[in-house]
């Protein structure tokens, strides 16, 4: 199979048992991008942390959170941004993994009263050096991400912070969960799975 900007076979062997490549293909057909909306700046621009994904040089996973002051992520160009990393614990655990494996996943994270979720996958660089790396105040290195994909997630299972109670879309004991409303709008119902896998 030849790979997609979004899938590769180990995708494709799930979708195929749980009957959702087209599901698949159609979110991405309809909501991922490879250059940022005004939207996806005003989110990024505006969030206060959001979740690193990266891999070491064997590929073995690490995840951290990044956190600032409203705008210490930037849009930085149609399809790049950048943030800068502030002092932690020494370890350089996801600036290390960048070093010698440049691909990242970010996850940013709205759980306010209208939850909301978007994460960008793309390749990282990192600088000691240049101009930009002056306008954030406390920086010590520079991460700047250039896009391969920018796309929405569906929020169904956030919380909000404080609550005791979980999402009204996780499933528990004699509890069916509702289905979301994406999945009734009209570029997608017809494009939704059953739930149980087909095989």
């Amino acid at each position: 199979m030849t790979e997609s900007l979004m899938f590769h076979d180990g995708n494709r062997r799930l979708q195929d048992q749980f009957d959702s490549r087209r599901i698949a293909d159609r979110l991405v057909e309809k909501l991922t991008r490879v250059a940022f909306s005004d939207g996806d700046r005003a989110f990024i621009e505006g969030a206060m942390f959001f979740f690193l994904a990266t891999s070491d040089d064997r590929g073995r996973p690490d995840c951290s959170f990044k956190g600032g002051t409203a705008g210490f992520v930037r849009i930085v160009g149609p399809d790049e941004l950048a943030f800068p990393d502030y002092d932690g614990n020494g370890m350089f655990k996801s600036l290390g993994n960048i070093s010698v494996n440049p691909s990242v996943g970010m996850l940013f994270i709205d759980m306010g009263e209208k939850p909301r979720r978007l994460r960008v996958n793309g390749e990282a660089r990192i600088s000691g050096d240049e101009p930009l790396m002056k306008t954030f105040p406390g920086a010590q290195l520079l991460v700047r991400v250039k896009v391969r994909a920018i796309f929405p997630n569906c929020p169904r299972y956030i919380t909000t912070p404080g609550t005791t109670e979980p999402s009204q879309y996780a499933p528990r004991p004699g509890y069916e969960p509702p289905e979301p409303t994406w999945k009734g709008f009209d570029d997608f119902k017809d494009y939704v799975p059953p739930r149980r896998p087909t095989s």
